[in-house]
């Protein structure tokens, strides 16, 4: 008796991987393949952290005997990003941004001076 109770007892897990598959169609599937990828690319590239989160929803349909279900799935990723650089700007009197200090003198009559040849060297022996 106890052999027939533990035999019911016993149930069969699907594996998860099965249901990425064929979720939406495989979509989902996919989806999380290319996310991983490029998740991967960009923890690579920043030297920073990111994750890839996937949501699945699943909620029985009204009116049917409770077997009958929805699935719905949602992937969000968080993505390292690069930072752009930085500019340094001063404020004019007007409040205007320029890249040049208004309170730094400009200099006038500058030229550019041709390099003049280095000597070859000798060596002492």
């Amino acid at each position: 008796m106890t052999d027939q109770h533990d035999a019911e007892d016993e149930k069969t897990v699907r594996p998860f991987a099965a249901f990425l598959q064929e979720q939406s169609g495989g979509q989902l599937h996919d989806e999380l393949s290319s996310r991983l990828h490029d998740l991967i690319e960009a923890v690579i590239e920043t030297g920073k952290a990111g994750s890839l989160s996937l949501k699945v929803d699943v909620k029985p349909i009204a009116g049917t005997d409770g077997r009958t279900l929805t699935v719905t799935d949602a992937v969000t990723t968080k993505v390292p990003r690069i930072e752009r650089p930085k500019s340094i700007f001063f404020v004019t009197d007007d409040g205007n941004l320029s890249r040049t200090d208004p309170r730094q003198p400009v200099i006038t009559g500058l030229r550019e001076v041709e390099p003049t040849p280095v000597k070859q060297l000798r060596s002492a022996q």
